[in-house]
């Protein structure tokens, strides 16, 4: 039996600045439905959310939903004036007696229905408005980024009551994980077009690579047709010029077709620069502690991180993930303990307040105002690691046109915000990267990139973030805080973590009640807690993690030099392509040299470890 429809879109077209956002869109909302909403960052998700919501009116189409339905709208920013507190504003059209259902959510979800809104952060003030959502129960949940400012828990929360509620649901989210374990079908927004595909997002990368396949299959074809008609116009039609115009306007249109196609939107020309290299010991910190008043931040706590080392910091909001890493950078001071930074540090910070932007100014100022980018004497150019470059033309490499270079900051998404404070942060050489919830509002493409950057980068990362996929590709090492101060080392990423904490829970119990701190190098015995065995070697918990990565490591520097030795056998290149035959050469140089070091570091490390 067929579903009844909530939702249906028909024939929507919307226009914004003269662009054209979508055009005659048609698409249907039923029972059950589980959808994730995906698409580039700016391609239209909260404003196709808003048309659902009825929140903006098309120009053209109609939004019907069916008798009875009743639609609830998360939106990124709520709007909670004229409520005196989170709980009143949560609570507002629920029937008396139903006021339970808010603190339930609000514990799950974790915030204070008390706290006035007018000292609520914008973390707490979207709780609310999601716990609004929640108690309400209406027939269909639109939810745009709804785990933004949430800890893992409350993201796990909110998942389970998602995965069991009978309510059909409309997902925006750039959580990889969470859109996995919820989504039974797509909408894939692309360049104005909306397509449905009936898999959850879990087959999302698979359906847009073979959908652009064959759209590249297409335009190849229609290329050639295009040159073979130019080339028959050109040599056939001077003999039978009036028979044949018939011709001459079938490829006057084959042109236009191809001139109408709306390119793809490629992906930012993200780079990072490691520039000097750091010492070999990056952090050592050594017993540890923070307080603020009557609260424990931090009992006494060892880490040790290595150059190269990728180490993600995961817990509750408010356990101190980022007052941690800002003792371990030297921002703050610690209580007790001593704190060790290496030699040759140079560390780029991208915060979650993103406080390095000024919202109030353009991002042509933006860039050309900050002293380490500006070029003496040039406004419009930038010195981007080094070299000078237009501020536009910088600014196009992350995905911004000619138009936002003097648009207010203010004005940009979310991921554009974010895409901007990479731009500046990526402006200069660095080797110690600390990245303070990095993917909020980043599309799925750019995340792919940053994992490939930051794959390759050859400085150390320091990581806060709640996206457990992100985790799981790019940290080597986890510390977990729990709470109560603890601190725990865990190696390798997320999932690792969690198998770990579930596996030998009685394992860790014992250590945290013997030593709430765990240490990766001054104590072996506390180091190796994590692993079920003991250590039977003196490597310390970096060094075996290290020995650990450095197989993968090694296998992909053994596929780059066969892809770049390939690219080189091609005997026409250096005279065809210089710069590209230089290029190539001093990568395939590069990574031959990177090789042997990394072949001649696993066998130190196995020689320690057998010994």
């Amino acid at each position: 039996m067929a579903r009844a429809p909530l939702l249906q879109l028909t024939d929507i077209s919307l226009t914004f600045g003269g662009n054209p956002v979508f055009d005659n869109l048609s698409l249907t909302v039923q029972q059950g439905d589980r959808v994730a909403l995906v698409g580039r960052n700016g391609s239209g998700k909260s404003t196709l959310m808003k048309v659902m919501a009825k929140l903006i009116e098309p120009d053209r189409g109609a939004v019907v939903t069916s008798a009875g339905t009743s639609v609830g709208y998360m939106e990124q920013e709520p709007d909670l004036s004229g409520f005196e507190t989170l709980g009143d504003f949560a609570v507002s059209g629920l029937a008396p007696g139903e006021e339970y259902r808010v603190e339930m959510a609000a514990e799950g979800l974790k915030f204070d229905p008390k706290r006035p809104v007018a000292t609520a952060s914008g973390g707490e003030r979207r709780r609310a408005a999601l716990a609004r959502l929640m108690a309400s129960e209406p027939d269909l949940m639109l939810l745009d980024e709804p785990t933004n400012h949430l800890d893992i828990e409350a993201i796990a929360w909110l998942e389970e009551q998602l995965s069991s509620t009978r309510t059909a649901y409309v997902l925006i989210s750039h959580d990889r994980a969470f859109l996995r374990n919820l989504t039974r079908a797509t909408l894939w927004i692309d360049r104005g077009e909306v397509r449905r595909q009936e898999r959850g997002f879990e087959g999302f990368e698979e359906w847009r690579e073979t959908t652009w396949a064959a759209e590249d299959e297409a335009r190849h074809k229609l290329d050639r047709k295009i040159k073979a008609e130019a080339r028959w116009a050109v040599e056939g039609i001077s003999a039978r010029r009036k028979r044949n115009m018939g011709r001459v306007r079938a490829l006057a249109e084959l042109r236009d077709e191809r001139a109408s196609q709306i390119r793809r939107q490629g992906t930012a020309a993200m780079e990072m620069d490691s520039g000097q290299q750091s010492g070999k010991r990056v952090i050592d910190a050594k017993g540890i502690s923070k307080s603020f008043g009557d609260r424990t931040i931090l009992e006494p706590f060892d880490l040790r991180v290595m150059r190269g080392d990728r180490v993600a910091f995961v817990g509750p909001n408010g356990a101190g993930k980022t007052t941690l890493i800002k003792m371990l950078t030297g921002e703050i001071a610690p209580d007790a303990g001593t704190i060790k930074l290496g030699t040759n540090l140079d560390i780029a910070v991208f915060d979650q307040a993103r406080s390095a932007i000024d919202e109030s100014v353009t991002l042509w100022d933006a860039l050309t105002s900050d002293p380490a980018m500006s070029v003496s004497g040039r406004s419009d150019q930038v010195m981007v690691r080094g070299n000078p470059r237009h501020v536009v033309a910088y600014l196009k490499d992350f995905l911004f046109d000619d138009g936002q270079a003097r648009a207010p900051v203010g004005s940009l998404s979310g991921g554009e915000k974010a895409r901007l404070l990479l731009a500046k942060i990526m402006a200069h050489p660095s080797n110690l990267l600390v990245l303070d919830e990095p993917t909020n509002d980043l599309d799925v493409e750019t995340l792919d990139l940053l994992q490939d950057i930051l794959g390759e980068y050859d400085g150390t990362v320091l990581l806060v973030s709640h996206d457990r996929d992100f985790i799981d590709r790019v940290a080597t090492t986890t510390v977990a805080m729990e709470g109560d101060g603890k601190a725990t080392v865990y190696p390798g990423g997320w999932s690792d973590y969690r198998a770990q904490r579930a596996e030998n829970g009685a394992i860790f119990s014992q250590a945290a009640s013997a030593k709430p701190a765990t240490s990766t190098k001054a104590d072996p015995a506390p180091a190796a807690a994590p692993v079920a065995k003991p250590a039977k070697s003196g490597l310390t918990f970096t060094e075996k993690n290290r020995l650990q990565a450095l197989p993968a490591i090694m296998e992909r520097l053994e596929a780059e030099i066969g892809k770049l030795t390939e690219f080189l056998s091609d005997p026409a290149l250096f005279t065809t392509s210089p710069v590209k035959f230089q290029k190539a050469s001093e990568g395939l140089s590069e990574r031959q040299v990177a090789l042997m070091d990394a072949e001649a570091e696993w066998l130190e490390l196995a020689e320690r470890d057998e010994g």
